[in-house]
């Protein structure tokens, strides 16, 4: 896809507990990001997709966030989710890629020949934490691959991100062949740059463009100092 080369993908999502959550809200939010140049969407849950489409004509990276018991993958983590998002005709569907173990103890290599037959146009974006996760998502023919998760797995928490996050991408750059989008702890324009200039096919930014209380923190945080 090229319409997103080089440019920013802005995620447009908010949780149940949290103030903004609306689709109708998340649809005012694609059109901000429209309106100020951003090239692409990321979106969370059906109804939002389909209130994104109706306002922005931008293509969208959609994805269902899903809890199970049996497993801590909860982007789009099972088949279900990931054709009912296709069905909804996003350009992108991202999920989940780690080597963790699914829900249901579904395979990540089935989902993605199940979907190539069904949805043969959508393309595919895997959500990964490591180089190794990468590496096998490559190798199960992912169209793009994630930074998402990078400091979110067990595996990879207690990082220091500011530190490690650039090390890790350029690691990743070195190793992979598929396009890479940045996505995760990006929360500065120039933050968003480097990334681009290190090699990255595009950059996602949600929570320092989109949460508010996110944004708000941030201010508090550095005032009480």
């Amino acid at each position: 896809m090229k319409e997103i080369k080089n440019g920013l993908i802005v995620s447009c999502q908010a949780l149940e507990n949290e103030p903004l959550h609306s689709s109708f809200i998340m649809s005012k939010m694609a059109l901000a990001a429209q309106q100020s140049g951003a090239v692409g969407i990321r979106a969370n849950s059906v109804v939002d997709i389909q209130a994104i489409q109706e306002t922005v004509n931008l293509p969208i990276i959609g994805i269902i966030k899903n809890v199970y018991s049996d497993s801590p993958v909860f982007i789009t983590p099972t088949l279900k989710e990931v054709r009912e998002v296709c069905a909804t005709g996003v350009e992108i569907v991202a999920m989940d890629a780690t080597l963790r173990s699914r829900p249901n103890n579904e395979s990540l290599a089935q989902i993605i020949k199940t979907i190539r037959e069904e949805y043969p146009k959508t393309l595919l974006m895997a959500d990964c934490s490591s180089v190794e996760d990468m590496q096998n998502a490559e190798k199960l023919g992912f169209d793009f691959i994630g930074t998402t998760l990078y400091g979110y797995t067990e595996e990879t928490k207690g990082k220091n991100i500011a530190d490690d996050y650039f090390k890790f991408l350029k690691q990743a750059l070195n190793t992979l062949k598929t396009p890479v989008i940045v996505e995760g702890k990006i929360d500065t324009p120039k933050k968003a740059r480097i990334s681009l200039e290190l090699g990255g096919y595009a950059v996602v930014v949600g929570g320092a463009i989109t949460r508010p209380q996110e944004i708000t923190k941030r201010f508090v945080d550095e005032l009480n100092e």
